[in-house]
């Protein structure tokens, strides 16, 4: 891994407050963290019902806001952390970004794209694919998930 124990546990933790703030707005609860040379350059939950845009996944927030803050679509160095397993919708605009990272919290067997579902990185057609790292606060990633879920049914 790239960074250090302490400073990933610090970067999901963000996070994990942002997957927490979504659940809030009754969003569903994923959160991200984009990271470039040990700094926060972007954080963001899911914003698909607030924006009525399909595309609102935490990941794309935290790209968009990042490439206008550095004026540049590409963000070459750059580490994702989230929550969840980015789907493959948010794993082609990770692989279009060209970030250097990915560390996910909790796997996504029904829509994961990277270790799940289509496993994108591992097609011949991705052009950059980053390092990935599962697992990082799984567990509390998970359990957002599951309370969530489990107090809308």
């Amino acid at each position: 891994m790239g960074e250090t124990a302490a400073e990933s546990g610090r970067f999901m933790d963000l996070a994990l407050d942002e997957a927490r703030a979504a659940a809030k707005r009754g969003e569903v609860p994923v959160g991200a963290v984009l990271v470039l040379n040990g700094e926060v350059l972007a954080r963001a939950g899911n914003r698909t019902r607030e924006f009525n845009d399909i595309t609102a996944h935490a990941e794309i927030e935290v790209i968009r806001q990042a490439a206008k803050t550095i004026g540049a679509e590409r963000l070459n160095g750059a580490d994702l952390y989230v929550t969840l397993e980015p789907c493959t919708m948010c794993a082609a605009a990770i692989s279009f970004a060209r970030l250097r990272r990915v560390y996910y919290g909790a796997e996504d067997s029904k829509g994961g794209g990277i270790d799940n579902g289509v496993r994108f990185f591992n097609q011949p057609t991705c052009h950059h694919a980053p390092d990935v790292y599962s697992g990082l606060s799984e567990t509390a990633a998970a359990e957002i998930l599951r309370d969530f879920f489990t107090a809308r049914r």
